[in-house]
């Protein structure tokens, strides 16, 4: 009787435990929408929907696996001090009077990991706006920001003309970000897939635009064309690649920017160059590489090759300074970016985080960020 007693007490606590993950999965609002027949539908449209995931241009997976487990997680408790910085990296504040006035072709401010806003055309573009303050926001172990109380930016941002999403990963898309900022966007642009997490978040559905490969759109004068990046996408158990990852060409008559995206090598550098190239400024994905997922983020040296085979005449690496997402030095992204440029003769701009940049004043390149460690 005790025997069975115990079994069924057992039972009806991992049936409870069940409930619980069940219900966490299904209503956090973190893991976004669900995809619903219309969105197969609309998927199947897609050159690169398989039936059942979106696909890469090139074969690509990566190398983690059971077995390798130990050594990735000794990686990254190896020489802990050097992972994140010492303290916590401020953002310079946002001075709209001076970014209304420029009359620059072109001017951005760089929020550290992945955001950047830009003002091309006359128009205020907002790139990946993750502004939350943990990477891993539905983890058991948590990614906190190098920046402290980056939330707060949004409130100072100027009204947006468009928004723009490469793809759907936490630390490019983030649900208290976009609940922040929603009623100063315009329109958001998409990777396709991505619209049904803004769906259950809010997002009217004709405020929201998804783009496939090589799909082109107009925000005013700005021509905007999503393009091919070697990646993956997922916000929880059974999502992996079920949206679209990509790239940003955005251009005017005058002045043609490249945003690279999350991705590792591949030809789509050279073929976005010889599209659209030669660009007056492109922003190349650096950091969160690892020897096992060398396939879906690019070494330093390679985002400088794909710079160069881009067309870039003036270069800025992204997707550091945020976040410890690999088990890389914090400075090394940006330590070996600079030197691969140096070497390629490639010229490049490394602000601070929240430093306005203009095309028409490029700031040197100072090593700002061995003030951090």
């Amino acid at each position: 009787m005790l025997y069975l007693l115990t079994i069924i007490i057992l039972l009806s606590i991992l049936l409870c435990l069940g409930v619980a993950l069940w219900a966490y999965l299904t209503f956090h609002p973190q893991f976004g929408g669900k995809i619903t027949p219309e969105d197969r539908q609309n998927y199947a449209r897609s050159p690169h929907w398989n039936g059942k995931i979106f696909e890469n241009l090139s074969p690509t997976g990566d190398d983690v696996s059971l077995s390798n487990l130990p050594g990735l997680i000794q990686d990254n408790l190896k020489d802990a001090k050097h992972k994140i910085p010492q303290r916590p990296i401020p953002v310079v504040p946002f001075d709209l009077e001076t970014w209304e006035n420029s009359t620059a072709p072109f001017q951005f401010i760089w929020y550290g990991h992945a955001v950047c806003l830009m003002r091309l055309g006359g128009q205020n573009l907002l790139i990946d706006p993750m502004l939350g303050p943990d990477a891993s926001p539905v983890g058991p172990i948590r990614t906190k920001r190098f920046s402290d109380n980056t939330l707060s930016v949004i409130d100072q941002l100027p009204d947006l003309d468009a928004v723009f999403l490469t793809h759907d990963h936490y630390d490019h898309l983030d649900y208290s970000s976009i609940q922040r900022l929603k009623d100063k966007a315009g329109h958001f642009y998409v990777a396709l897939g991505v619209k049904r997490h803004l769906r259950r978040w809010g997002i009217a559905p004709e405020q929201v635009t998804e783009m496939d490969w090589w799909d082109e759109g107009q925000v005013s004068n700005v021509q905007l064309t999503f393009t091919p990046s070697r990646h993956f996408s997922g916000r929880g158990l059974t999502d992996r690649t079920k949206c679209l990852w990509g790239g940003w060409v955005l251009q005017t008559p005058d002045y043609k920017v490249y945003w690279s995206g999350d991705g590792g090598y591949d030809t789509h550098f050279r073929e976005i160059g010889e599209r659209f190239g030669p660009f007056d400024w492109a922003f190349m994905e650096c950091g969160q590489y690892y020897k096992l997922w060398t396939q879906i983020h690019a070494l330093p040296e390679e985002a400088v090759q794909g710079a160069i085979e881009a067309g870039a005449k003036v270069s800025t690496p992204v997707h550091w300074g945020g976040f410890k997402l690999a088990p890389h030095d914090w400075r090394d992204p940006v330590q070996r970016f600079v030197k691969a440029a140096a070497q390629e003769k490639l010229d490049i701009v490394v602000p601070k985080i929240g430093e306005r940049v203009s095309s028409e004043a490029r700031p040197p390149v100072v090593d700002w960020w061995e003030d951090y460690n």
